[in-house]
């Protein structure tokens, strides 16, 4: 996921509104501004991505996966609360269900990690928990796309008569 191309869009995307917000203002504006934000929002979900379906996930013997439950599997409001609690909850590789301790933890250190390469007066418990929102409500939007991308996919694909 790191390398596939919703993740350079999401980071454009991220980039675009801490600009247009001034997040981290020692980045400047324009395009050296735009371009640290980038970098930096690219680092936020490329290390999240190794940490909460990778490297926790194998310790922790959780299964990262999203599985769909489809159209078939309830109404649109059941499929989106079903995707969004996928954060919380998590096939085990004994094949039950847990709390998400790779997601929480993973975009936990993934946040600890930030602290790194972000300005210094952003090393602080009440931005450290913010990122950590994002991460984790990115993470809850991209189940919901899972969930539903075949449909649009599907409805748009159609051959027209």
């Amino acid at each position: 996921d790191s390398f596939d191309y919703p993740v350079y869009l999401t980071a454009a995307a991220f980039a675009g509104l801490y600009q247009l917000e001034n997040q981290n203002p020692s980045f400047g504006q324009g395009l050296e501004g735009y371009a640290k934000r980038l970098a930096t929002s690219y680092g936020d979900q490329a290390i999240g991505n190794l940490m909460t379906e990778a490297i926790f996930p194998s310790m922790l013997h959780e299964d990262p996966r999203y599985f769909r439950i489809g159209s078939s599997g309830g109404s649109k409001w059941h499929r989106t609360g079903y995707a969004i609690t996928r954060v919380f909850v998590v096939r085990t590789d004994k094949g039950g269900s847990t709390f998400n301790f790779s997601e929480w933890l993973g975009n936990g250190t993934a946040v600890a990690i930030s602290n790194l390469y972000y300005p210094g007066d952003t090393r602080n418990v009440s931005d450290n928990i913010q990122k950590l929102g994002i991460a984790v409500g990115t993470d809850a939007f991209s189940q919901v796309l899972k969930e539903f991308w075949p449909d649009i996919k599907h409805k748009f694909s159609k051959k027209k008569s």
